[in-house]
């Protein structure tokens, strides 16, 4: 910040006597904020990210094409759409800085409420609190060890799983899964509860039990993984709707606009494809 200590401390000092209470709790472990400082954070977050679009804006009307944008997905949208969005983007906008956060359905909503991310990308059911604009229609699929069911079954229905072994992810990046189990009564006997879609299918391979997954990581070309299991489409049919999440999509800096406009038309083509 190019900043002397003694001079945040002062700026700091100011900032609490005009408030009229402590934001920040400093001790012998470092710095934290205080219930206050957290009731701010968000508040703050906001003006920085007006301030950054102003900025933007203001670049572009001198004709620069500039700016930094940050965008927040997870595990499956990371390793199937970001490689070529980034790679598109950058080419179209060299001088657009670019940062991608990876994390859970939770951590990227949580990400845009405080303004630590312009954009995000997850499940509609994952939404809370924040705009979304679909983006894909994603199909579930159920994804079995090789020969667990015998060779008649071409499709699984909610009878099939019952009293299954399953795989599971945990909760904040299972939404769509949990909310197709409780629409059909299934309690299901959780064998493993896992992070990514990657140790999902290795646990699937040995044996350990079921899985429910999105077919936008099971259908992707990168994942040689997936001819050690067997694929099934359930019946009846179930999607999750991933979209754009946005704090305030009339806020959006004038990259994040961008970006959100090369997000949609990639997954545009990338559906055609």
């Amino acid at each position: 910040m190019h900043l002397t200590p003694s001079a945040v401390s002062h700026s700091v000092s100011s900032m609490e006597e005009e408030i009229g209470t402590a934001v920040f709790v400093r001790d012998k472990n470092g710095v934290r904020l205080t219930p206050t400082g957290e009731q701010l954070y968000p508040y703050i977050r906001r003006i920085l990210q007006a301030n950054e679009g102003l900025n933007q804006t203001l670049e572009e009307m001198k004709g620069l094409d500039v700016g930094f944008v940050k965008v927040g997905c997870t595990n499956t949208v990371c390793l199937t759409w970001m490689p070529g969005i980034i790679k598109s983007f950058n080419e179209l906008h060299p001088g657009i800085s670019l940062q991608v956060f990876q994390g859970s359905y939770s951590d990227v909503n949580d990400w845009v409420k405080t303004g630590t991310i312009d954009i995000g990308i997850i499940s509609e059911k994952a939404c809370d609190g924040v705009e979304f604009d679909e983006l894909y229609e994603d199909e579930l699929v159920c994804v079995a060890p090789k020969a667990h069911f015998p060779h008649r079954i071409k499709k699984i229905t909610p009878k099939e799983l019952l009293n299954q072994p399953f795989v599971v992810q945990q909760d904040s990046y299972n939404k769509d899964v949990n909310s197709y189990l409780y629409e059909h009564k299934l309690e299901v006997r959780a064998n493993c509860h896992i992070l990514d879609e990657q140790s999902t299918i290795a646990m699937v391979q040995c044996g350990a039990g079921l899985s429910i997954m999105p077919m936008l990581f099971v259908g992707s070309s990168i994942n040689a993984q997936m001819a050690s299991v067997d694929i099934y489409p359930l019946e009846p049919k179930e999607y999750r709707i991933l979209g754009l999440c946005y704090l305030d999509k009339k806020l959006l800096s004038t990259a994040a606009n961008a970006l959100s406009e090369h997000i949609r038309e990639y997954v545009k083509t990338w559906r055609q494809e």
